[in-house]
Order: C-alpha cells, then structure tokens, then sequence
C-alpha cells in the first residue's frame, strides 16, 4: 500500500516536469508561517530585514537594529536568525553578530530574552522577537545576564557602564576585551 503512494507521487512530480514547469518545491509548515510572519512585518523605522541568501532562503536572515535612544544610541548591531522546519513549534535561533558590551548579550553573541526560551510560543512571531530585541537596547535588564561583569557595572554604577558602552561602541578596549567600532 505505501508503495502506490510512492508511484503516485513519482507520476505526478512527471507529469509536472513533461509540462516543461520546474518542479514545485513543498514549502514546510514552518517556512509557510514564516512567510506570512515577514509578510506582516512592522517594523520600527530602526529595524531592517536582510536576507543575505537571497529571497529562496527565508529561513535564514538578518535583522540590523539602530537604537534612537538610551545606552546605545548611535549604534549599528547586526543580528541573524536562523528558523527550524517546524517554526512556530520552537522558537528562532539568534546570535548578535556584532561584538558588543551588553548584560544580555554575552561576547559570543548568545542572547537573552526569555522569549527565545521558556517563554516562547507559537503564537509569537518574528516582530515580536524583533521588539524584544529593540527593547534589550532601550532597557538592559541586569537582574538576567549573561555577561555578568557589564550587569554587575549597570547595577552598581551606570555612569560606568554608559562609559564603558561608548568605549566599545567607538571601537577600543572594556577591560581585557576589545570591541569593533558599531557608531
């Protein structure tokens, strides 16, 4: 019985073919929710979306956020989101690809917003991660770090802190580690 499934596919995918159309690709669950999610996007005008893969591969792209407020204004951070197959089940993969000194963001680029964790559900979508991220710029949180020297200065002294976030912005040295230039 599976086996005549199997042919019916096989002469259907022909008769496509015979047709002198390309094979239609199945989109997944997953890239189909996507789809409708980046089609729905609303974006804040210091946000953009890139898909350095071209438009074929919605699975992964890039977010660029500008922030026009707080600690890190002025700054360019670059962000890449990776979707599994079965998205809205498990929430996006997303690394900071900029270099940065951030209670959040530890210096792989590993990021900290719950709803990239246990708080993640399907009814959540790719422009409301892209807030949460904006919103880790306009108010770090110290009290859930994963660089826990920078939320440890923001805590204790964010007159430090906003030194030390214009140092790494501008391109030098935050104790031992040295930071790219994001202005």
């Amino acid at each position: 019985m599976i086996k005549l499934f199997k042919v019916k596919e096989k002469q259907r995918e022909q008769a496509e073919n015979a047709n002198g159309k390309p094979p239609v690709k199945k989109q997944s669950a997953g890239e189909l929710r996507l789809h409708k999610d980046i089609s729905e996007l609303n974006l804040p005008k210091t946000c953009n979306i890139s898909f350095p893969n071209g438009k074929d591969d919605l699975m992964n792209f890039e977010v660029t956020i500008r922030p026009d407020e707080g600690y890190y204004l002025g700054g360019m951070f670059l962000f890449s989101f990776q979707i599994s197959p079965i998205y809205p089940h498990e929430a996006p993969k997303v690394k900071c690809k900029t270099k940065i000194y951030h209670p959040n963001i530890d210096l792989e680029g590993n990021v900290c917003l719950n709803i990239l964790r246990e708080d993640w559900k399907p009814v959540l979508n790719i422009n409301t991660i892209i807030y949460g991220l904006y919103h880790l710029f306009t108010e770090p949180n110290h009290e859930d770090p994963l660089n826990h020297d920078a939320a440890a200065v923001l805590r204790d002294n964010p007159k430090l802190f906003e030194s030390n976030v214009r140092r790494a912005m501008a391109g030098g040295y935050v104790g031992q580690t040295f930071f790219t230039r994001c202005i």
